[in-house]
């Protein structure tokens, strides 16, 4: 609580966190799942409205059982976060988006397809989907509603690269659920406090 009150004399709002645990065996989901409880005790101590988990660990990549599995443990984890009123969701680098596990299939979609929409959303990071190979627009179009939080990033400064097409990508933020889009410079040419400045 002391942490709250810092933030609320600071006019900071803690809107969401990175918070990661890999998929356990089965005799260890029980010190898991009790572990996430902790963690979402916390976030909604400080007040919190989405747990993000940022990465899965290497079996994820290496079969369809491993990524299912995956799928499967969000799943569980979106519904401890419902019970409390939060969020739990995924956010993408660009492997998700190049890798295909049984060359028919990208990470990325059999997740969409394999998580309950009422328990897992995604935090889209659009510039790791764009070197990843993928137009975040198409994901918008095709998964509606599925990506409640945006990062959004270029690879220095935002506009910086060429490589983002920010104007077709806002104009999806609608059909894709946006609800609150978080800025991260990924790399700096400035100081941080003229780079945050920069407008494409």
């Amino acid at each position: 609580m002391d942490f709250k009150a810092l933030c609320q004399k600071n006019k900071i709002f803690v809107l969401s966190s990175h918070a990661s645990r890999s998929v356990p065996d089965s005799a260890g989901m029980a010190e898991t799942m009790a572990w996430w409880d902790d963690c979402i005790n916390a976030h909604v101590a400080v007040g919190a409205k989405y747990i993000v988990q940022p990465s899965m660990g290497r079996t994820a990549y290496e079969s369809l059982e491993g990524l299912k599995a995956y799928c499967d443990y969000f799943n569980m984890v979106g519904e401890k976060c419902n019970a409390k009123g939060i969020r739990f969701g995924y956010h993408n680098h660009d492997r998700e988006l190049s890798t295909k596990l049984d060359s028919s299939i990208v990470m990325y979609d059999y997740m969409l397809q394999n998580t309950d929409p009422s328990k897992v959303m995604f935090e889209i990071d659009l510039y790791w989907a764009v070197v990843g190979g993928a137009n975040p627009v198409n994901y918008f179009n095709k998964y509606p509603g599925r990506f409640e939080l945006w990062h959004i990033k270029d690879k220095e400064e935002i506009g910086a690269s060429g490589m983002m097409d920010f104007d077709a990508i806002w104009s999806g933020a609608a059909k894709s659920g946006m609800k609150y889009g978080i800025v991260e410079v990924e790399k700096y040419n400035f100081d941080e406090f003229t780079s945050c400045q920069k407008k494409p």
